[in-house]
């Protein structure tokens, strides 16, 4: 029987107060596939305020009649929850779409005419947020032209708010990250500003505060003297296909370990807050960063891999290698594939080390971190050297399933005193009634309700990059013409089973 509890957050949600969400990039895949579902899901959770809107803009010419076709289409498709003809008739008359170029300053103009029209049809107050799904290319002339049309209300007026959600990628390295803060930064206060990552919307990501700070079982132990070692494993099946020219230019760790995974070791290796404040939680996430130990020069050569797929078979299919894709040139050394030996230098992590991989074209699609903890001693019940006893685990599975699992040891039925490791699985999909939201569901809402918790500010995205710079350094210093391979389908080359086997350890098998 499925467990019934209270639902909470992580944070006390505050009420949404009325507004307009204006989607730049409006007719593009991520609107279709995730946000218009998203806002739609809100409405039926009764979670939108009772009053909302949303404008689309975008280059591709069509009426509120076709943008809402699409909605419609991606709803149905995309969607956790199916379509309720009733609610959405309420929802489509809300939905608007207008045509033109962020660098063209006629559309800001037309822009403001149609949101106030639309405001005044509603009776919005005036609430704004602004979504920049478009390239950081960009971010410019549109936080520009909405500054200049006066669509922007300043950060101290208490009748009316401004946001942005910025999309990332947030620069390719610090030089531009640091570009694309003054850019935004200019325009809005920080306290305005949104830097999306879905990977922190997700229920087991949410999760990990709860786990470690709810539980007084874990927290004692959550340090160097209980804790071996952390696998974070963020693996995908496709390969790059259609996308490998864009990828040319990104490689594996600007595009996972940048955004996505240091903000997962944030959360795992963070102190506990004295509050749930946004600011709170992210100063504790920030001091994670700042004490990763830097992997500088030489350095990259014993604490970190990258290697590119090469042709293989995924689930009976075959895939050519990454350098026989359309748009990657014959001699790339762009990363598919990166493994990386962290460490977080502080009290509490001291000698600890963080095991990190990601990569394309492998066996599966799954996320999860795993906290190995150390053997117990060699007596008793571990007496045997040729037979040690496996090491408790705690494994966080982000996706495609959510859930966690502990693994213990138990004794085995019969006369014997013999051990066997058992897991006890906790999946969300089976503990609770209802579907977990999608993450682009409360990361909106959060925005909405103007609870930044789990969105970067302005320093961790730097200092995030400050460390991930110092290993592109290393690379270009100390490169190889030839990057290792992996056949398509496989876990990754063997330099990367070589890392971690190096220290004693091995690789989980996900």
């Amino acid at each position: 029987m499925p467990t019934t509890a209270t639902p909470s957050g992580i944070h006390a949600t505050a009420q949404a107060a009325p507004c307009t969400l204006v989607i730049f990039g409006a007719s593009g895949d991520l609107t279709r596939r995730k946000l218009l579902p998203a806002v739609y899901n809100l409405l039926l959770d009764g979670l939108l305020p009772e009053n909302y809107a949303v404008l689309g803009l975008g280059r591709k010419s069509m009426s509120d009649d076709a943008f809402r076709t699409i909605a419609r289409e991606g709803i149905e498709k995309f969607s956790r929850q199916t379509l309720d003809e009733d609610k959405w008739q309420d929802f489509q008359r809300r939905v608007f779409y207008m045509n033109g170029g962020v660098d063209d300053t006629s559309t800001f103009t037309t822009m403001k005419t149609r949101l106030e029209e639309i405001e005044t049809t509603f009776n919005l107050t005036g609430h704004r947020i602004f979504y920049l799904a478009i390239p950081p290319t960009t971010f410019k002339p549109a936080c520009e032209g909405l500054d200049q049309a006066g669509l922007i209300y300043d950060v101290h007026d208490r009748m009316h708010y401004s946001r942005v959600i910025v999309e990332k990628p947030i620069g390719r390295d610090l030089e531009s990250a640091k570009d694309i803060n003054a850019i935004t930064g200019r325009v809005f206060d920080e306290s305005q500003i949104y830097r999306i990552d879905h990977y922190l919307g997700k229920e087991t990501v949410q999760n990990i505060m709860v786990l470690r700070f709810a539980n007084a079982i874990f927290e004692p132990i959550w340090n160097h003297r209980y804790i071996d070692h952390v696998q974070l494993t963020v693996s995908e099946a496709e390969t790059l296909g259609t996308r490998a020219s864009y990828y040319e230019e990104a490689g594996a760790l600007r595009d996972m370990i940048q955004n996505h995974i240091l903000q997962l070791l944030c959360l795992i290796a963070m102190e506990p807050p004295y509050s749930l404040d946004p600011d709170v939680v992210r100063n504790v996430r920030m001091d994670v960063l700042r004490g990763l130990r830097p992997i500088r020069g030489k350095d990259v050569e014993h604490m970190t891999v990258r290697a590119q797929y090469a042709h293989g078979t995924i689930h009976g299919k075959e895939f050519p290698g990454y350098r026989r894709e359309d748009g990657v040139r014959p001699d790339s050394t762009t990363e598919t594939y990166v493994a990386l030996k962290v460490f977080v230098e502080n009290w509490r992590w001291a000698g600890v080390p963080f095991y990190i991989r990601t990569g394309k074209a492998m066996p599966k699609r799954a996320s999860e971190i795993a906290v190995q903890f150390k053997d117990i001693p060699q007596i008793l019940f571990n007496a045997n050297p040729n037979l040690p006893q496996a090491p408790n685990l705690l494994t966080l599975r982000i996706q495609p399933e959510e859930g966690m699992a502990l693994r213990i040891i138990s004794k085995q039925p019969g006369s014997k005193a013999k051990t066997h490791p058992v897991e006890m699985d906790f999946k969300y999909g089976d503990a609770f009634d209802a579907p977990s939201p999608e993450a682009y569901e409360r990361l909106l809402l959060d925005v909405m309700t103007g609870d930044a918790s789990l969105f970067m500010r302005r320093d961790a995205v730097e200092a995030s990059w400050t460390w991930v710079t110092d290993i592109l350094k290393g690379w270009e210093e100390h490169g190889t013409k030839w990057l290792p391979e992996y056949p398509a389908g496989t876990w990754g080359p063997i330099e990367a089973d070589k890392l971690i086997e190096t220290d004693g350890r091995k690789w989980r098998l996900v």
